[in-house]
């Protein structure tokens, strides 16, 4: 077991717990909306590409929704079994590589779009596993930047992760730098930097 499968489980327990009608941080999405693009992701060679591609988006939306009108018991329990046996990322290692941001991300979209919500406590096998996706992603999410990057977490490891003028430092925890580089905004993080280009930084869109 990893990260991956961990947030895969604790998500589906929030999902068991919130029901399918909870907000979440994706715009527009329910906590229904959301466990259908899960499943659709893992289940559904046909329209995943359409997550990414915007040519696509429309097939993809409605293989989502019909996914989405499932009983959500039934729909929880599809993403808590995750893939079939055939789907490559079944295989733990894979299942790690390709999942770990996108569980923990989609996890804290419910959890931070709760009301009340609080960081969770520090973990380490988490915390390292979500530095090591901020450093695989950021330099395709914040590729929009007009202003220079550097990640750095509070125990001081940084990461230069987009080249520019009027550098600003993101610091935070790694969970909420991650949440940062793939666009959410509930977070907690300090900026270092001109005050115009830590806005220019704020206002760009994050994300793929």
């Amino acid at each position: 077991m990893g990260v991956a499968a961990d947030e895969r489980r604790a998500l589906s327990a929030l999902f068991d717990e919130l029901g399918p009608d909870a907000p979440t941080l994706c715009e527009g999405w329910t906590t229904r909306d959301l466990a259908a693009h899960l499943v659709v992701r893992e289940h559904r060679p046909d329209a995943a590409p359409g997550i990414l591609v915007p040519a696509l988006a429309g097939y993809t939306r409605k293989v989502q929704n019909r996914y989405a009108a499932r009983p959500w018991a039934s729909l929880v329990e599809q993403v808590r079994r995750g893939p079939a046996k055939f789907w490559p990322t079944a295989i733990g290692p894979l299942d790690e590589l390709t999942n770990t941001a996108e569980f923990l991300v989609h996890h804290e979209d419910v959890r931070r779009a709760q009301d009340g919500w609080e960081p969770r406590p520090a973990d380490a096998t988490r915390d390292a596993a979500a530095w090591r996706s901020v450093k695989q992603a950021a330099k395709l999410n914040l590729r929009k930047s007009p202003v220079g990057v550097t990640l750095r977490t509070k125990d001081g490891r940084e990461a230069a992760v987009k080249t520019g003028p009027d550098p600003v430092t993101v610091v935070g925890e790694p969970v909420d730098l991650l949440l940062f580089v793939f666009g959410r905004e509930a977070v907690r993080l300090g900026f270092e930097g001109d005050a115009a280009a830590v806005g220019r930084l704020q206002s760009v869109n994050r994300g793929l």
